[in-house]
């Protein structure tokens, strides 16, 4: 129990929106327990207003009409992408991965990352396409510093209905990787921390099939994160380091017109359906990580 090993006595809940418990459980049972501060970690690296955002904004609409949450204070971690802890333990399971392909020097890694739609990034300025973008750099930087210097591109998988998302596209990359020659591939599925259906079905069946077929001979793939302990332990300084800066969330500033938009569009509502099954996947078929996250994360 990482926070107990660095002596915080916290109280956790986990909270979902999609599944239980769900997050308007974890709240009752917060009052219930007369918690006076409260930090927020969403297990998303990275920030998008669909999904981060989107979370976050039920719990500040939750506690404003609370009259009992709307002076607690409250710390929001929004990302944590660039983390030193999170870096090295992605850059340890990339590492230790390259050591089972022959020649690992020519082995390409690829960073496949969930999507979103272009809109969100263009229209509603959603930055989760530059933090994906830096946090591939600094992975790779930090493999290069272990002598680590192999290519890498990344790609933008789970795309659903007609309008345009994130690329390139993870199906396509492959087929064009295959045609250029390439023929060893380490995918990376940089977005989710946690095995689940966009893992161990569309990664690990249905682009390994495309890739055998497009001329890849030779597939590997980084597994999650999961209950790394440095991943881990890292997570807890990150609830640690955010405690001094909680507030009152009736101080904090709603999210934009273009956020409250998003979370009515109903692709937002399959994305976020998609992100959600991470912590529901969990749940069902992980209860090792589930104890790690009780015992870690507030």
């Amino acid at each position: 129990m990482a926070l107990k090993e660095k002596e915080v006595p916290v109280n956790v809940y986990v909270g979902m929106r999609y599944w239980y418990p769900l997050t308007e459980e974890a709240v009752e049972q917060i009052k219930k327990d007369k918690i006076t501060r409260l930090v927020v970690l969403p297990l998303y690296p990275q920030f998008s207003i669909s999904t981060t955002g989107s979370s976050v904004r039920v719990l500040q609409n939750m506690f404003r009409e609370d009259p009992y949450l709307s002076r607690m204070p409250v710390s929001i971690i929004k990302s944590w992408y660039q983390r030193e802890g999170y870096i090295q333990s992605m850059a340890d399971l990339i590492e230790k991965e390259l050591h089972t392909f022959t020649n690992r020097k020519e082995v390409m890694i690829f960073f496949s990352a969930h999507g979103v739609p272009v809109s969100y990034v263009t229209s509603a300025g959603d930055p989760y396409k530059d933090q994906m973008e830096e946090c591939i750099y600094l992975i790779m930087q930090e493999l290069k510093r272990r002598g680590v210097a192999n290519d890498y591109t990344l790609a933008y998988q789970s795309r659903v209905g007609p309008v345009q998302w994130l690329q390139p596209y993870t199906d396509k990359v492959l087929v064009e990787l295959g045609e250029k020659g390439v023929k060893s591939l380490l995918a990376v599925p940089v977005s989710f921390v946690s095995e689940h259906i966009e893992t161990l079905e569309e990664i690990d069946m249905e682009y390994r099939e495309l890739a055998l077929e497009s001329g890849i001979e030779n597939w590997g793939r980084v597994p999650a994160l999961n209950c790394t302990p440095s991943f881990i332990s890292d997570l807890a300084d990150a609830v640690i380091e955010a405690l001094p800066s909680a507030t009152a969330m009736t101080t904090t500033p709603m999210n934009s017109s273009a956020e409250e938009d998003s979370d009515q569009d109903p692709i937002t509502y399959v994305i976020k359906i998609l992100f959600g099954s991470i912590l529901a996947f969990l749940l069902l078929v992980s209860p090792k990580m589930v104890k790690a996250l009780k015992g870690n994360l507030l």
